[in-house]
């Protein structure tokens, strides 16, 4: 590299060899603090719901206790898949659908054909096997790691060191706001192309006019996440974080006076988008299915109040989704040139992009 402004990025291969793919399936997404399922979507006993991290379909569910516990999707006695819907309630238990094994929502076998005929089973040793959970911002987050990793130090402090401090996040209270809208997008990417692309803005004057007609300091190509702290202003002319500027729906309880015509944006590692505007916030949670397909789905949050009066959260919900089509559709663009000869060393960062290079050195570190 003979220009000092330009950084590599990883070589081509990383987005398309399956191998990689894998390596990240068990050092990356199975070994660190995934985002699965919002607490909310389980609000009774029973309610269930399914997601896949890494190679692994995990269950959750809420007991008769209130918990919401996480289990690995798989029967004990012959590996059955034990809940094939994404989502669902049952009265009391899971039963297998191959040999009628159950088990109870605290994963501990209750009943199977002639087990009384079997005394020296331990129910115990034979239940589901748990997946450690940790119910953060209102969602529930998973680690399959035999060892998990501190929470606070991998999830709470990465907010933490993008927004300056802990309680920037805290002042919206996610724990409390409404689900508007949700989006799933079915994306033709390798997922560490999606985080790339959300991590920098150097394409925002390009492919989003909504959004820089906002926020019009990301037409200069610095992100909110290149700086510490920062959150990028609405121009002068903006009262709101709509598709056409119009005014949202006031301010959410808690955010602070400088927050009001701000937005904010963070990164958790590996797979979770958090933006913050005054009246809502947009969560995405990626799940990476293959090494040239991602799953995101896109929660939009309201007050309480808001979504209760049935407002029209249309116009909040248009940017971002403008937004989100026209990043998958670049990443998407971007996907088959990972094979070509051309990009076989990989391409370049330019210095609005450098910070990109740093999560590009965490995959490697990782793998």
């Amino acid at each position: 590299m003979t220009a000092r402004s330009l950084v590599s990025t990883l070589p081509g291969r990383y987005y398309t060899d399956p191998a990689i793919f894998a390596a990240e399936q068990r050092k990356i997404l199975e070994e660190m603090w995934f985002c699965a399922v919002r607490a909310a979507d389980l609000p009774r006993p029973g309610d269930f719901q399914t997601a896949q991290i890494g190679r692994e379909s995990v269950l959750v569910t809420r007991g008769r206790d209130g918990v919401l516990r996480g289990f690995l999707n798989i029967c004990r006695h012959r590996g059955a898949q034990l809940c094939t819907q994404e989502t669902g309630s049952v009265r009391r238990s899971f039963q297998c659908p191959y040999h009628a094994w159950t088990y109870g929502l605290d994963g501990k076998l209750v009943a199977a054909p002639n087990l009384t005929n079997m005394p020296d089973i331990d129910r115990l040793e034979f239940g589901l096997r748990p997946v450690r959970a940790y119910e953060w911002l209102g969602y529930v987050w998973l680690c399959l790691a035999a060892d998990p990793p501190s929470f606070t130090e991998t999830v709470i402090d990465s907010v933490t060191a993008r927004l300056g401090a802990a309680a920037v996040v805290d002042s919206y209270h996610l724990d409390d706001l409404a689900l508007g809208r949700r989006i799933r997008y079915d994306v033709k990417a390798n997922w560490k192309l999606v985080v790339e692309n959300f991590m920098e803005c150097y394409h925002c004057a390009t492919i989003h006019p909504e959004l820089t007609e906002v926020l019009p300091e990301f037409a200069e190509g610095y992100a909110a996440q290149y700086y510490v702290g920062h959150g990028a202003e609405f121009g002068p002319e903006i009262a709101g974080f709509t598709v056409d500027g119009s005014a949202g729906f006031g301010v959410l309880e808690g955010v602070s006076t400088d927050q009001h015509r701000r937005y904010y944006a963070a990164t958790v590692r590996p797979q979770v988008f958090l933006n913050l505007v005054p009246d809502h916030v947009i969560l995405h949670r990626m799940f990476p299915l293959a090494v040239d397909r991602t799953m995101v789905e896109c929660d939009w949050l309201f007050a309480p109040e808001v979504i209760a009066a049935g407002r029209d959260v249309s116009r909040s919900v248009e940017l971002f989704h403008r937004v989100n089509e026209q990043d998958f559709a670049a990443c998407e663009r971007c996907q088959p040139a990972m094979a070509s000869r051309a990009y076989a060393d990989g391409g370049v960062l330019v210095p609005t992009e450098h910070h990109i290079a740093e999560f590009h050195d965490w995959v490697k570190a990782l793998l």
